[in-house]
């Protein structure tokens, strides 16, 4: 095994026996073979299209299967085996129609027990990519870009909306990994990854919205009700509509968890009243959110801690989508209606206790795009005023490591005049904090989720064109960004596309970046690693 596609690679090189995360060697293997079984179906689909066949069905496929690679996403062998021999079936059901010309291992490879699966997967990972260290960590930086764009491609054709560019751009480039590339040509390549990251968030904002309606300003509740409840993590929105609507005059209320907490900003939730509130906090915090929820836990799509071996969750947690965890139950029957069956969910909800009170209060929550917009004016106002002197963008993921902590201080020692834009589980550093506001305008904006970062870029260029400034990196907005996991990395290219410099990420630099490669990006586009938080209060110039 080596993996180091997340923030916690192991001493910021990488995993080599088990991951930080949990994952073990076998299982991070049939992940790289996975990622090998869909180049080969890639091959397949490319030349297909050049044909005129449709492969609406295969693109999707690749996309979920990608997702299903990203770090704490799926660590259910069996799962990701059958996801490796669907691959395969629908690799050679392509070729038995066209003439692929091209000659790769992927397109013709087999097997058909796990032991011979391991054994392939040993020869595939990752490091095989380019004998030379530079051109391997830049197709690494595509590959992972690609996970987190599958990641959000996948959430935006389940609401009903598709782009056939992004298909052609995730296939192509793993294509693109198995040939002999310069290194102009993969700065391009990852650059139009970046360009593809704008697309694919632009069209899951487009799926979110026109399903539920634009984010409004709501308070959410992180208090306990009466009843028994049910706990729904991740980011799959139509899956948490499709409980709603199920467990409605059912007598238990249901809980956001993580990432899930935008969902109360929407119009379209706010019509079912068991729609209780948040509970807990970012992903990392589960083991112990779980034990004190009681009821049963809904992981949609979300970054899974494997339980200790003391757990009491184990037999009232649940998986759906492309989530699993070997023992956790797993749910993909779907209704006659199409919706996915969540019965067994909601009967046992009803057997267990209400969930214990871990905090009381509220948050306040939906400042999307089109929200912020609708109060321009006001903010026009209060940026031309002094009264907010800089903008500062704290987006991205939230993990275990200590050094996290800096974020809770950096958004405690920020000047009073200054606002907190966020998305992404990161928020939970800070969101909890008292912070105040400025004329009526929260210090804390949050966008929502991680995708809903493209607000922040879609504020920036719209504050730039009314400003009428020439350089987006002139506005008084600076980033300051946590990352995690290949999500996080796609939201990152999109802004280097988008021409934003200076962006700081932390707490360390991609691990899969070489010396080359990050002073080529540091170059490039003032890319830098968070340092203390007084030093870097005084580079942003907000001492």
């Amino acid at each position: 095994m080596f993996c180091n596609q997340c923030q916690e690679a192991a001493k910021n090189i990488g995993c080599a026996e088990i991951g930080t995360c949990g994952k073990k060697d076998d299982t991070a293997g049939i992940q790289d073979l996975l990622v090998y079984a869909c180049q080969g179906l890639s091959f397949a689909t490319t030349e297909a299209r050049k044909q005129g066949i449709d492969t609406n069905a295969e693109s999707k496929h690749i996309v979920n299967c990608l997702f299903t690679t990203i770090t704490n996403g799926n660590f259910d062998d069996d799962m990701l085996i059958d996801y490796i021999k669907q691959s395969i079936s629908y690799r050679d059901n392509l070729k038995s129609k066209i003439k692929i010309t091209e000659n790769h291992d992927s397109i013709n490879w087999n097997a058909s027990t796990k032991e011979e699966l391991i054994a392939k997967s040993k020869t595939v990972g990752t490091q095989t990519y380019d004998a030379n260290e530079d051109i391997c960590s830049l197709k690494k930086y595509v590959l992972f870009g690609v996970k987190g764009a599958a990641a959000y491609t996948e959430h935006a054709f389940m609401l009903g909306e598709e782009d056939k560019d992004i298909y052609s751009h995730i296939e192509e480039s793993l294509v693109m990994l198995t040939k002999s590339m310069d290194l102009n040509a993969m700065v391009d390549w990852v650059m139009k990854t970046g360009e593809i990251g704008v697309k694919v968030m632009a069209l899951l904002d487009k799926a979110n919205t026109t399903a539920f309606g634009h984010q409004e300003i709501t308070n959410v509740k992180l208090g306990v009700g009466k009843n028994p409840g049910i706990l729904i993590s991740g980011h799959d929105l139509k899956d948490l509509e499709d409980l709603l609507i199920q467990s409605e005059g059912q007598g238990i209320d249901i809980y956001t968890h993580s990432e899930m907490l935008p969902a109360h900003a929407y119009p379209q939730f706010k019509k079912y009243s068991h729609l209780y509130g948040n509970y807990g906090g970012a992903w990392h915090k589960q083991l112990e959110d779980f034990e004190k929820f009681n009821g049963p836990v809904l992981f949609t799509t979300n970054c899974l801690v494997p339980p200790r071996k003391n757990t009491t969750y184990n037999d009232r947690v649940f998986t759906t989508g492309i989530t699993g965890m070997p023992g956790w139950k797993h749910v993909n029957k779907r209704l006659p209606n199409g919706r996915k069956d969540f019965s067994e969910v909601i009967e046992l909800a009803k057997k267990c206790a209400p969930p214990a009170e871990i905090e009381q209060g509220e948050l306040t929550i939906g400042f999307a795009h089109n929200q912020v917009l609708a109060l321009a004016d006001k903010v026009l106002e209060a940026v031309n005023s002094g009264a907010i002197k800089k903008m500062v963008v704290m987006s991205g993921c939230d993990a275990r490591m200590k050094s996290r902590e800096y974020y809770t201080e950096f958004a405690e020692k920020l000047p009073k005049d200054t606002v907190i834009l966020t998305s992404g589980c990161a928020k939970y550093r800070y969101n909890k904090l008292n912070l105040g506001d400025i004329g009526g305008i929260p210090r804390v904006l949050d966008a929502g989720q991680c995708n809903d970062s493209y607000s922040w870029a879609f504020v920036a260029l719209k504050l730039k064109e009314v400003l009428g400034l020439d350089d987006i990196n002139k506005l008084p907005i600076v980033f300051n960004i946590a990352w995690y996991e290949q999500k996080a990395i796609i939201v990152h290219l999109a802004l280097l596309y988008l021409g934003i410099k200076n962006t700081h990420i932390g707490p360390t630099l991609p691990a899969f970046l070489t010396p080359n490669v990050l002073n080529f990006v540091v170059e490039k586009f003032g890319v830098q690693k968070n340092s203390t938080v007084e030093e870097d209060l005084k580079i942003f110039g907000l001492n």
